[in-house]
């Protein structure tokens, strides 16, 4: 584990200095991972929106910088590998060198690769597993540390931790089961770091969005999922990226996909009740409802 002492002493020492800006989240400092794009930027965005200071992290530099550019002051860019422990444990101490803690982190980076038993290399399982699920545990792990220490400074002091999660964790998904296990594995790891979290006034949440249709993951002509899910016959009887589509909206209740705004309020919701911890909030249109 690398050392965090100095960093911690440095957010304990700027407790109670936050920049004020007009929005529900003013004085929150946040980290989004996976943030220069898709679903991460519009959920960055609308944190800044309402007053946050937020990183932009993301393993894509320029992109996240540029990301960056377009929020303009409150914001900074920050290069991560979210599965490399000393690439996670620079982002974090960097957020504190630049803003003087750690309030809110949201765990948002995430990977597909979907596939049958036949068709599912192991390397391809091996990379969903790291991306969805270990970063969640080295990202909770430093981000803890900074916030442990600010409860140390501040026992009224009070700080989240929410996993972007999928409706994939809540029920499986068919040739897609190294995305959907790594996706109930976080959900096991959200109730258990909300368990061990909880006496320092750190609450853990994780939200659990349908489907972001109309974001890049979905709809790259190359890399996307449409295009993947067409390729690994996830659809039956699919001829087109257009076929996939129409399949996917036509299993939401409300007929649409999932926009950032959507996922952004739940996070709002989970961040300002003070009664809440260790649960997985559903944000699917009714695609997938709780018992």
């Amino acid at each position: 584990m690398v050392n965090m002492s100095r960093w911690q002493q440095l957010a304990m020492e700027n407790i109670h200095r936050r920049t004020a800006a007009p929005g529900r989240m003013s004085g929150k400092i946040v980290i989004v991972t996976g943030a220069a794009q898709g679903l991460g930027q519009g959920i960055a965005e609308e944190m800044h929106r309402e007053g946050a200071s937020v990183v932009i992290a993301d393993l894509n530099g320029a992109l996240a910088e540029k990301t960056t550019r377009s929020l303009g002051a409150r914001a900074v860019s920050m290069q991560v590998d979210v599965t490399d422990e000393a690439s996670v444990a620079r982002m974090v101490q960097g957020t504190v060198e630049t803003f003087g803690g750690l309030d809110i982190l949201i765990n948002n980076a995430g990977i597909v690769r979907p596939g049958s038993l036949e068709q599912l290399e192991k390397a391809d399982f091996d990379l969903v597993t790291q991306v969805n699920y270990t970063a969640y545990y080295l990202c909770t792990r430093y981000a803890a540390s900074i916030m442990k220490a600010q409860h140390e400074a501040d026992s009224e002091w009070s700080g989240d931790i929410i996993e972007i999660n999928s409706k994939s964790g809540l029920e499986g998904s068919n040739r897609n089961f190294a995305y959907s296990g790594s996706k109930f594995g976080g959900i096991g790891l959200t109730q258990s770091f909300a368990l061990e979290l909880c006496p320092y006034r750190i609450k853990v949440n994780a939200v659990c969005p349908g489907n972001f249709l109309d974001g890049p993951l979905w709809s790259d002509p190359e890399k996307g999922l449409f295009v993947q899910y067409l390729h690994a016959g996830k659809v039956p009887g699919a001829t087109s990226v257009e076929d996939v589509k129409r399949y996917y909206e036509a299993k939401v209740p409300m007929n649409r996909g999932c926009y950032p705004i959507d996922v952004a309020r739940a996070i709002f919701y989970a961040v300002e009740q003070q009664y809440e911890t260790g649960q997985a909030i559903p944000v699917t249109g009714g695609q997938v409802m709780l018992g």
